[in-house]
């Protein structure tokens, strides 16, 4: 069974991260105002992206790991710039880059298990 991880633009131009196993009822839910509090009170909303997942849980734990990023990082998912994700998930830190110089791994494609990525331009 597919699950989804999804990102909402609304209209105020924020972002709703979510996951669901019926992509197309959640986002009906959400469109008509019936899905989460959040974009209820920000319609109207489009879908810029989303991930297909084997299981719920994959996916659950992708959003969780999405919500968690600045805007910058989101945009670059949204619009597919490999190399800005990268960029934008290496440690600011300056201790911390010395002695860990690699990104993150939540930036490398192969790090999580969602395998489908979908984009929609905004």
């Amino acid at each position: 069974m597919s699950a989804y991880m999804y990102i909402l633009k609304c209209n105020d131009g924020s972002y709703y991260t979510g996951s669901t196993n019926n992509l197309e009822y959640r986002l009906y839910q959400h469109m008509t105002g019936e899905g989460a509090k959040y974009t209820s009170k920000r319609l109207p909303v489009k879908l810029v992206y989303f991930e297909e997942c084997n299981r719920i849980d994959e996916a659950f734990g992708r959003e969780k790991q999405v919500q968690k990023w600045a805007r910058a990082k989101k945009n670059a998912l949204i619009n597919n710039f490999s190399e800005e994700l990268v960029r934008l998930a290496e440690c600011m830190n300056e201790t911390h880059s010395k002695n860990n110089p690699r990104p993150f791994d939540s930036a490398q494609g192969s790090s999580y298990t969602c395998g489908v990525q979908q984009n929609e331009k905004i």
